[in-house]
């Protein structure tokens, strides 16, 4: 019999698992003293980036992950299954735990906190050895990781995420979603991303703010001054000033949302591995995303062009990305360096709970 205390200390230390614009789109149904039942959703009605709902798969396997790992802190095993029927929109977990004596505590879970989001420079010292084939272990064997490394290959990419943000800058699509995400005159938030975690300086910050009241207004701003100022800051400089790019490739490729989930463990095994070695990271997912929509046909915006736009960029991606074996999952930069001092916090887990 596993106590309830213990259950809720380990969805109170798994609610710290990574989600896209800090959505957390899951909620916990304690079913019975062993049994979690995880209601999770995606985003597709309502943002731009998750109109398939990959993104949100992704996240619930890195939810699912840190389940496992602050499963293990008491003794747990933690298997998780995908109920039959549910809808990928609204799919269910059935999340089970038992004893097991051959479980030891993860060293991951004392990373899961801390881990975070840094958009700002990191150090550009290159990853040693040690560093990277922790790294690639963390991953797992179904997955590999290509490194983008040097100042020539890192400012290519650098320069590929400047002109992605153009795109995402540039849709009344994407306005909807940053107008509802950002948190202003905060350093922390707990279901949202606070400002001043964007990467920018304060006076592009109080820009950015008097510009986001409507469309109207920030798609005049953009058509008079352009969209350099946040591109340089969020993309242009931190794309160069880090350790190195990676993408993070299934070696056979995904088809349906347990494809998505287990990529999402793999995830976030190697983020807490590396918030573990000290390092950071900062996710960069626009070019993949994107890329899938060109190769799909999916029409992601009204505005004329730019699905035309991210055509050449898919192609400007295919020897940085897409070269080689297997299918990019997951793509960011990371290095050496500080630990946010603004980030995205959580939800308490009360709100997270569903109470029968």
């Amino acid at each position: 019999m596993i106590a309830e205390p213990t259950l809720l200390q380990i969805l109170d230390l798994a609610r710290w698992a990574p989600s896209g614009d800090n959505t957390q789109p899951w909620r916990f149904e304690l079913a019975a003293p062993d049994h979690v039942v995880v209601h999770a959703s995606d985003t597709r009605t309502d943002t731009v980036y998750d109109l398939d709902g990959h993104p949100s798969q992704i996240s619930v396997g890195a939810l699912l992950e840190t389940m496992s790992i602050a499963a293990s802190v008491h003794g747990l095993r933690a298997d998780a299954r995908r109920r039959a029927g549910t809808p990928d929109e609204q799919p269910l977990f059935d999340v089970r735990f038992s004893a097991d004596a051959s479980i030891a505590p993860s060293p991951l879970a004392g990373a899961i906190a801390r881990r975070s989001v840094q958009r700002r420079p990191m150090s550009t010292r290159p990853l040693n050895g040690d560093e990277k084939r922790a790294l690639e272990a963390a991953a797992g064997p179904a997955y590999t990781l290509s490194w983008i490394e040097g100042f020539g290959p890192k400012l290519k990419t650098a320069r590929l995420m400047y002109d992605n943000a153009r795109l995402r800058l540039t849709m009344p699509e994407a306005y909807q979603v940053h107008a509802r995400i950002i948190e202003w005159n905060a350093r922390t938030s707990r279901d949202r991303v606070p400002d001043q975690a964007l990467g920018v300086d304060p006076g592009t910050l109080k820009l950015m703010k008097w510009a986001m009241v409507s469309w109207n207004r920030l798609s005049t701003m953009n058509r008079l001054m352009g969209t350099w100022a946040p591109r340089l800051q969020m993309d242009l400089v931190p794309g160069i000033a880090c350790a190195a790019h990676f993408v993070l490739k299934a070696r056979s490729a995904p088809h349906g949302i347990d494809d998505y989930v287990e990529a999402g463990r793999a995830v976030q095994r190697f983020w807490l591995t590396l918030t573990h070695l000290g390092l950071v990271m900062q996710p960069e997912m626009t070019p993949l995303i994107f890329s899938k929509y060109v190769l799909d046909r999916r029409e992601f915006t009204r505005t004329p062009g730019l699905f035309e736009a991210a055509a050449r960029l898919r192609g400007r991606a295919q020897e940085l990305i897409y070269d080689g074996p297997g299918t990019p999952v997951y793509m960011g930069r990371l290095g050496a360096g500080q630990l946010p001092r603004a980030r995205s916090e959580r939800r308490p887990l009360e709100d997270l709970l569903i109470r029968r």
